[in-house]
């Protein structure tokens, strides 16, 4: 199946840099390419304030965590919790600083480690290699993976939400989670769970102002950035719902997006290309 899909990539790739198609594909997404995102796969954090972070979530990749997160935000857990930790150049993290709140009885509390997804069969795959991987592509609906072989995994990019655990690998409930706010952090990659994407709101992360205590865990209360709520889109009001799409990637328009990306026009040079460099591919529904 993995040579198979890196065949499939590969030529892909080859006739988005074709002279043949060259001069008819564009890299930019046509209408048909942007599809829904459920509204109970989006996560609305909305702190004290007023400002929103979207947290599009990777169900189908990492279920048991995923159902955690669910069944926290139906209890309100996160309502007037923080973001407690924000280490420069690192991660931003939210949750219970005391690690002593009762999570709700129906929680898994030690749900199995997801981090790997199974099958590598992505719909893109890159044609250059990176540090952490054999191949690294991303899924029809956008999901960055990479492989070694043998497993696949999400990576984590900038932006991609984790879940912070202790030392053991099923020690992670999913309510404490975390998000890169510097570079990737793909030296994570198959030894935390990746539950989810920053889509919108990003910003309101990566601002906070750094902690220069250890791990990057605010010494104060009044540091912390207040949170005061946690909903998936579902439970909002049909008329405040945020609406957001995500760009297909398996047609020649995003591998020609791919090969400009590693081939860009004059006075700029390309060295190569990393997986996380292709950006979410999601945007608010027109």
């Amino acid at each position: 199946m993995i040579r198979s899909a890196l065949a499939l990539g590969a030529l892909a790739l080859a006739a988005a840099a074709s002279p043949a198609t060259a001069q008819t594909d564009s890299t930019e997404a046509i209408a048909s390419d942007w599809h829904d995102i459920p509204d109970d796969e989006i996560m609305v954090i909305t702190l004290r304030g007023g400002d929103q972070i979207f947290i599009r979530l990777a169900s189908r990749f990492a279920p048991g965590h995923v159902g955690n997160i669910e069944k926290l935000i139906a209890a309100h857990w996160w309502d007037g919790e923080t973001i407690y930790r924000v280490q420069e150049n690192w991660v931003a993290q939210w949750g219970d600083v005391t690690e002593e709140k009762p999570l709700p009885p129906e929680i898994l509390q030690r749900p199995p480690a997801e981090f790997e997804i199974g099958t590598f069969d992505p719909a893109q795959i890159l044609p250059v290699g990176d540090a952490y991987s054999s191949a690294a592509g991303v899924t029809a609906d956008g999901w960055p993976i990479a492989t070694d072989g043998q497993a696949a995994w999400l990576t984590h990019c900038y932006g991609s939400v984790g879940v912070a655990r202790n030392a053991l690998p099923d020690t992670g409930t999913g309510s404490e989670l975390f998000t890169p706010i510097g570079q990737s952090a793909r030296r994570l990659d198959r030894n935390y769970t990746v539950v989810g994407r920053v889509v919108a709101g990003m910003e309101h992360f990566s601002s906070l102002p750094r902690s220069d205590a250890p791990m990057g865990v605010y010494a104060t209360a009044g540091e912390r950035a207040q949170i005061a709520s946690v909903r998936l889109a579902s439970q909002l009001p049909a008329d405040e719902r945020p609406r957001f799409q995500y760009r297909a990637t398996d047609n020649s328009r995003y591998a020609a997006m791919i090969e400009k990306k590693l081939h860009p026009d004059a006075p700029m040079v390309a060295t190569g290309l990393e997986v996380c460099d292709l950006g979410p591919g999601v945007r608010r529904k027109p």
